[in-house]
């Protein structure tokens, strides 16, 4: 699949790589926020399902990937300011869907609460508003391993938690990105999680009563620490919501095998997607007589409604 890309000024202070993968019947367009730590690469399985019907646009964080040779780095952004980036892309590209992964919901959220005007549906994968315990031990391992850019320590973290169900290539492959990294993208993923570990274990439900759109939740079966009990807990104050669990699947959904794949496609394309089916229109009934004699037979007009 070829991809448009881009380089979109935010704020007069962030640069953002950008790609653009044109659908050849489009839907609509979706953008995708990435998780933690990650490039757009992340999202090569979700691709797969999602190009053939929507335009699809992906964006590297201006810390991280093809964005991070375009900026200074001078200080960590903020979970505003990256609100305010992807509020701006969602403008540039007039996205009507968005899609999230992980770390990526909470920016999602957040531009989501403030009720960008195009947007119509969102789905938020591997998200939940609770930081539960085994959320907490990870992150506060986390980051003491990033404070010092123990690049070793955070891959190893990485891979036997959250990614403790993806194949070994992906960990393998995992292990390498992340040792991979600058010394500014360790110091900005501890900037947020110190930031998480100080407010409330509920801090992702505050905001999330102003958000109008429908939003599908979608969690993995085995994920322990972004459950989709916890997510659950967003019914309490979004309207709109439905929730997805995928059976045999961890954190990572549709990466880690191909039961998963295909069962996160068909709950994330049935919500943006949704089939119209027809309603019962009875006032078109007529009674009608059987040809040769008989008792008389009902016979139902289907109508669609629109």
């Amino acid at each position: 699949m070829h991809a448009q890309t881009a380089l979109i000024n935010s704020q007069g202070l962030f640069n953002v790589h950008t790609a653009y993968y044109a659908s050849p019947a489009p839907r609509g367009t979706i953008i995708l926020v990435n998780g933690s730590l990650a490039t757009t690469a992340s999202f090569a399985q979700t691709l797969r399902f999602l190009q053939p019907q929507f335009n699809v646009v992906l964006f590297d964080p201006a810390y991280a990937g093809q964005s991070k040779a375009h900026n200074h780095h001078e200080c960590p952004m903020t979970k505003e300011q990256e609100t305010r980036l992807l509020l701006d892309l969602i403008d540039h590209f007039k996205a009507d869907h968005l899609l999230s992964f992980s770390w990526g919901g909470a920016s999602a959220m957040l531009a989501l609460a403030q009720n960008p005007p195009n947007i119509r549906r969102a789905v938020v994968m591997g998200f939940s508003p609770v930081i539960n315990p085994a959320m907490r031990d990870y992150l506060e391992t986390g980051l003491e391993r990033l404070s010092r850019c123990d690049r070793r320590g955070v891959a190893e973290l990485i891979n036997s938690t959250i990614g403790k169900h993806l194949p070994s290539l992906f960990k393998r492959f995992n292990f390498r990105h992340i040792c991979s990294l600058d010394d500014h993208e360790y110091l900005q993923m501890a900037f947020h999680v110190r930031q998480v570990l100080s407010q409330d274990s509920h801090c992702y439900l505050q905001d999330a009563e102003c958000i109008d759109v429908p939003v599908l939740f979608v969690n993995g079966e085995w994920d322990e620490y972004t459950s989709a009990d916890d997510a659950r807990q967003f019914s309490q104050l979004i309207d709109q919501c439905e929730f997805a669990r995928i059976a045999q699947a961890g954190h990572f959904l549709d990466a880690e095998n191909k039961y998963a794949w295909s069962q996160t496609r068909d709950a994330v394309m049935d919500f943006l997607v949704p089939v119209e089916r027809p309603v019962v229109n009875y006032r078109h009934q007529q009674f009608t007589q059987l040809l040769l004699g008989g008792e008389p037979e009902m016979r139902m007009e289907l109508q669609a409604v629109n």
